[in-house]
C-alpha cells in the first residue's frame, strides 16, 4: 500500500532488482539462494557459515519521462535496509547512468541483523521548495532472510511441541494448563503445543487414521488452533502499524501484510484496503468501535480456518453414526 502525500508524486512503477550478491567481498552467493519472483534472498547455508557481511549490487528502474517532466527538482534514489527486530537501518544512494538505469551497492552487516531484513527503494526530490520529500517507493520490497536456506517470501507458521510445565522455555510455564499458545512477536508466528497438558493431544494432531470420533476431534481441534492463530496474528499486525508524516497507516511487510490483506475484506467488507486499514487504526487507537469489531475479527478468523465447515462435517458425521446405531 502506498501512502498518500499532500503533493504530487510519481504515478509510474518503480522497480528494484538485486543483480548480484557477494559474501565478504569475494565469494558470490549461489544463484539458488536468490528468487526474483519471490523477491527474497536466503543467506543461511550460503557456503560460508561465519560470514560477516554481504554486498548487494542493485539496479532500479524509474518512470523516466514522468520523473523528467514532474513538478520537482533534484531527484534522489535511495536504497534502504531495515529490520524492526534490531532497529537497524542502512542506506545507499543509487546513481543514474546515461541509459536511464539507476544502480549502486548496499552492504548488509550480519552483526546488525537478527532474522529478516527488508530492502526497499525510496525516490525523494525537492517539491514546492521543500527538499527531501518522498515522491515514490517500490510497491514490493525485497526480503533478506538470515535464517532461511531457501528464498521463500511467505514463511509458514511454525508448530513447536513443548512441555509447558518442565520444559526448557521458562516463559511458557505460566501457561502450563493451556493446551496450546500462539506466539506472534517473532518473524514467523509460532504455535506451541503443550505436551504436558492434554494426554494424547500431540499424537492426535499428528495422526492420520483412527475411528470417526478421533478424526472429528482432530479436525475440530486443528480448526480451533487455526482460528486462535489467525486472531492473534491479526491483532499483532494492527498493533504495530507504522504511519507516514500525515498519520496515515502504512501496510506492514512480511506475514503481517499477508494476514491483513486476507482478513480485512471480511472484517470490514466492501471497504477499499486503504480505507479499511485507516479505519482499523483509528478504532484501535481512539477506542470507539474497537470492542464491537471483535465479532467481525472472530468471524474472519473462523472463515480462514474453515471452522464452520469442520463443525458442519462433525455434526453430519455424528448424525450418521447415531442413525447407524439406531438401526
Amino acid at each position: 500500500m502506498k501512502p498518500v502525500y499532500p503533493y504530487t508524486t510519481l504515478f509510474g512503477d518503480i522497480d528494484l532488482d538485486v543483480v548480484a550478491i557477494t559474501v565478504d567481498g569475494t565469494a558470490p552467493l549461489p544463484y539458488s539462494h536468490v528468487s526474483k519472483p519471490e523477491r527474497t534472498v536466503a543467506l543461511h547455508q550460503s557456503g560460508r557459515e561465519s560470514w560477516e557481511y554481504c554486498t548487494l549490487r542493485l539496479q532500479a528502474t524509474l518512470p523516466e519521462a514522468e520523473l523528467a517532466d514532474g513538478a520537482w527538482t533534484d531527484p534522489v534514489c535511495l536504497a534502504a535496509l531495515t529490520e524492526k527486530a534490531t532497529n537497524a537501518r542502512t542506506t545507499a544512494r543509487l546513481r543514474r547512468s546515461a541509459d536511464g538505469v539507476w544502480s549502486g551497492t548496499i552492504d548488509l552487516h550480519r552483526s546488525r541483523h537478527l532474522n529478516r531484513a527488508v530492502l526497499g527503494l525510496t525516490v525523494a526530490a525537492t517539491v514546492d521548495g521543500v527538499a527531501g520529500r518522498v515522491i515514490g517507493t517500490t510497491e514490493q520490497d525485497w526480503y533478506l532472510d538470515l535464517k532461511g536456506a531457501r528464498p521463500v517470501r511467505q514463511r509458514e507458521i511454525e508448530i513447536v511441541e513443548e512441555d509447558f510445565r518442565e520444559g526448557a522455555l521458562e516463559w511458557l510455564r505460566p501457561y502450563k494448563d493451556s493446551p496450546w499458545i500462539v506466539e506472534t512477536t517473532g518473524e514467523v508466528p509460532t504455535v506451541f503445543l503443550n505436551t504436558a497438558s492434554v494426554d494424547g493431544l500431540v499424537d492426535l494432531l499428528g495422526g492420520n487414521g483412527g475411528n470417526t470420533a478421533e478424526k472429528l476431534l482432530r479436525e475440530m481441534t486443528a480448526s480451533r488452533i487455526a482460528q486462535d492463530a489467525w486472531t492473534a496474528m491479526f491483532h499483532t499486525a494492527v498493533a504495530d502499524l507504522d504511519v507516514d508524516e500525515d498519520g496515515t497507516p502504512v501496510m506492514p511487510t512480511g506475514w503481517r501484510e499477508a494476514v491483513l490483506r486476507m482478513m480485512l475484506p471480511d472484517v470490514l467488507p466492501g471497504r477499499p484496503l486503504t480505507d479499511a486499514l485507516y479505519d482499523i487504526e483509528e478504532r484501535r487507537t481512539k477506542g470507539f468501535g474497537w470492542s464491537e469489531l471483535q465479532t467481525d475479527i472472530q468471524y474472519a478468523a473462523g472463515k480462514r480456518s474453515r471452522i464452520a465447515r469442520k463443525l458442519t462435517e462433525a455434526v453430519r458425521a455424528v448424525d450418521r453414526a447415531d442413525r447407524s446405531e439406531a438401526r
